[in-house]
């Protein structure tokens, strides 16, 4: 696509866009005019005339982006983009085609001046037809369409909002362009429409989405969802009025399918399958039965699943435009981590995450290494909150986890005999020493952690604790996370080693020694938190907001967007 040679990546800790200066042999034409362009000196004019702090004025409103839009034309030395001296606006259309569509990603057109827009273009075709356009008419459409595709370039390059500002624990790189040489390309390619698009997210998953928000948002317009009365548990054989209504509750969201049924009335098998499709694309336990907590799930509204879609569309805007070619990626809301080749997923895991109060943060980073019958350094906050107690009221539980206990760190590190310890005299506030848990089966990391060095200590890892994976929620660590198949990890980071065959990943398990390896290559990983998506068979996934992240998004998606003076 022409308009990724403007894109490229950004950090999170940067959130202005840099702009590049558009050389002068770039764009045609860039000669300053000496009074006999009126149109071009109009426009000049108008920007020059109002001092750099106060907004730009089309006709009497202020437009949105003000700063941005001043330097665009400052960049083009004033040539006009949009508007010839006669009036005619031949893009203008071109980008109301664009405003139309931006329902369809989530966005509202109405944020974006769309009505304004179409008055001032009607108003100039008023003018035209009376012969009466003058410079001043055509400055205030020149400064209100590239005000309105700026600001909508910039939210569909980088979202409506500010992840950091609304989600502290977002630390995913962001992407990042130059929106001013995006629209000058777009102008001189006739391709206002078609630059927008490029703008938005481009993966597969993200177009889903954008389908399944379709799909609710006619679900809201036709009525809702069926609501299911509160009543005893429903199962396979049961009858009566309320299987009756959970069996239009299942076909509205493409659970069952709409066919004639002898009986409607009656909980048969297909009722019981669409159940647990129910149950499975939603998270739940998948049982069959439609007890409270999943008739609680089914009768959230289709307005919640609209509102709940439309953050997690926001969230792909914030994501990177290139995840690379092959990358971990794991949803910490959907509890499950998958890795990705080409575009195509070659291996998917059940994932344990942070509990509430140890909530695992959104970021990516890149796999490095891993290590082999790791011993576990306890951090500080689990030493004194998890550790302590269970010592203090187990005394033999210190040596038969197999810890150690140290004091100071380097050369000036001593081990301490835990038998002289007196922990009924330690506290938070008084806890000199450092837990040390050694290579073995009761080792909290398992046999293998994977790196991916990051300021949070946040990494993957094995896990003695194999039932938890079975549960549907799956939020039990202190923020890293657990993955359910280690060796299937394993083997397939170093499938390009010579020296690491299966054989010899197990020899240097068997041998207890932990051992540090380098990746043959470096793997990106991203940490994600999506509670709504849609897999390739086009089944849409709804999940729990486990962090209470989504009100957050959802309350400041409600509000006007934000500003693009800084861009």
């Amino acid at each position: 696509m022409w308009i990724n040679r403007f894109l490229r990546p950004r950090g999170h800790q940067n959130l202005l866009l840099v702009f590049i200066l558009l050389s002068p042999l770039w764009i045609p034409g860039t000669a300053v005019a000496e009074g006999d362009d009126p149109l071009r000196e109009a426009l000049r004019y108008r920007v020059e005339s109002i001092p750099p702090d106060q907004p730009l004025v089309a006709g009497t409103d202020t437009i949105m982006g003000s700063q941005a839009v001043r330097r665009f034309y400052q960049e083009r030395l004033y040539r006009p983009a949009w508007v010839d001296e006669n009036g005619d606006a031949p893009m203008a259309n071109q980008l109301l085609r664009a405003l139309e569509h931006a329902r369809r990603e989530g966005m509202n057109p109405e944020d974006y001046q769309k009505e304004w827009v179409q008055d001032a273009l009607a108003r100039l075709r008023d003018l035209q037809e009376q012969d009466a356009v003058e410079p001043r008419h055509l400055v205030d459409i020149e400064l209100l369409l590239s005000s309105t595709w700026i600001t909508l370039g910039s939210h569909s390059l980088l979202g409506r909002l500010d992840p950091e500002n609304v989600d502290p624990q977002w630390r995913i790189n962001r992407r990042g362009g130059d929106l001013h040489a995006l629209l000058n390309a777009a102008i001189e390619e006739g391709a206002v429409y078609q630059g927008l698009r490029e703008l938005l997210p481009q993966d597969a998953g993200y177009a889903r989405l954008r389908d399944a928000l379709a799909h609710y948002r006619g679900i809201v317009d036709d009525g809702g969802l069926v609501d299911v009365p509160a009543g005893p548990t429903m199962r396979l054989g049961d009858q009566g009025e309320r299987v009756a209504l959970l069996r239009q509750r299942l076909i509205q969201t493409a659970d069952l399918d709409a066919a004639e049924f002898e009986a409607p009335e009656r909980f048969d098998r297909e009722l019981d399958a669409a159940v647990r499709r129910f149950q499975t694309r939603h998270g739940l336990e998948v049982d069959g039965l439609v007890g409270r907590n999943t008739l609680a799930v089914m009768n959230i509204s289709a307005e919640s699943r609209v509102r709940q879609i439309l953050v997690n569309l926001e969230r792909w805007r914030w994501m990177p435009q290139d995840l690379g070619e092959r990358y971990i990626m794991v949803n910490i809301a959907g509890f499950e981590m998958t890795v990705v080749e080409e575009g195509e997923t070659v291996m998917s895991q059940r994932v344990i995450v942070g509990r509430d109060y140890r909530q695992t943060p959104v970021f990516s980073g890149r796999m490095t290494y891993l290590v082999l019958n790791p011993s576990w350094e306890v951090p500080n906050s689990i030493a004194v909150r998890d550790l302590l107690p269970q010592i203090r009221r187990d005394p033999d539980y210190f040596d038969r986890m197999g810890f150690q206990l140290f004091q100071g760190w380097g050369a000036s590190q001593r081990e301490i005999d835990a038998s002289t310890v007196d922990w009924h005299a330690l506290s938070a506030a008084r806890f000199p020493y450092r837990f040390r848990q050694r290579p073995g089966p009761l080792n909290a990391l398992g046999t293998v952690k994977f790196m991916f060095p990051n300021q949070y200590a946040v990494y993957l890892h094995d896990t003695p604790s194999r039932d938890l994976f079975q549960r549907a929620d799956r939020a039990f660590s202190s923020g890293c996370i657990r993955v359910e198949r280690p060796m299937d990890l394993t083997e397939y980071l170093l499938a390009d080693s010579a020296r690491w065959s299966p054989m010899a990943i197990r020899t240097a398990l068997d041998s207890r020694r932990e051992q540090t390896i380098t990746l043959p290559r470096a793997m990106p990983v991203y940490l994600q938190y999506l509670t709504a998506w849609v897999d390739k068979e086009g089944v849409v996934h709804l999940r729990n907001d486990l962090y209470n992240r989504d009100s957050r998004v959802a309350d400041a998606l409600q509000a006007p967007p934000r500003a693009v003076a800084n861009l």
